[in-house]
């Protein structure tokens, strides 16, 4: 999949990465840094990115995602560890249990010029840094086991997608 900006107009569609590279560099034209982090989760869900922006002195989020909860944060959080944990309950497997362990920091785009928009080998380049980057932990081991499982009415929200 060609998650450049490029790719992702032409296609019509894409996954998380490709959807907050879009909106990074929509921000970036926009005057704004283009930043992005990820959001790493227990095994066997997936990892999630998202394209995070500074509104005076809040921050908020753009996000890709089929699922009706994972989307757009407005810029009301104080901290982007608030930010993160304003997802941390819509992350859970189909039997209830969290998931969402660890975020990076934003990742500031602009440091890899910007061919990344147009090439899609600079995009890999960028999420193999993202994803190596230092995390910052959520929930210890210890405490995952006093973690609730989602509630069957939140389960069945967690299944509404986008069509």
């Amino acid at each position: 999949m060609d998650r450049s900006v490029s790719g992702t107009l032409k296609a019509k569609r894409t996954d998380c990465a490709g959807g907050a590279i879009l909106a990074a560099a929509a921000l970036w034209h926009c005057g704004r840094a283009p930043l992005i982090l990820d959001l790493k989760t227990a095994r066997p869900d997936f990892d999630h990115i998202v394209a995070v922006f500074k509104e005076e002195k809040y921050w908020g989020a753009i996000s890709k995602t089929n699922h009706a909860v994972l989307r757009y944060r407005e810029p009301v959080y104080a901290s982007v560890r608030e930010l993160v944990m304003s997802y941390f309950h819509e992350y859970f497997l189909p039997d209830g249990r969290k998931t969402l362990r660890s975020f990076s920091k934003p990742l500031d785009l602009s440091r890899y010029g910007g061919g990344w928009i147009t090439d899609s080998d600079k995009i890999m380049d960028i999420i193999y840094d993202l994803d190596r980057s230092l995390h910052t932990e959520i929930v210890t081991r210890e405490g995952v086991k006093r973690l609730r499982k989602a509630d069957q009415i939140e389960i069945e929200a967690g299944e509404i997608t986008a069509s």
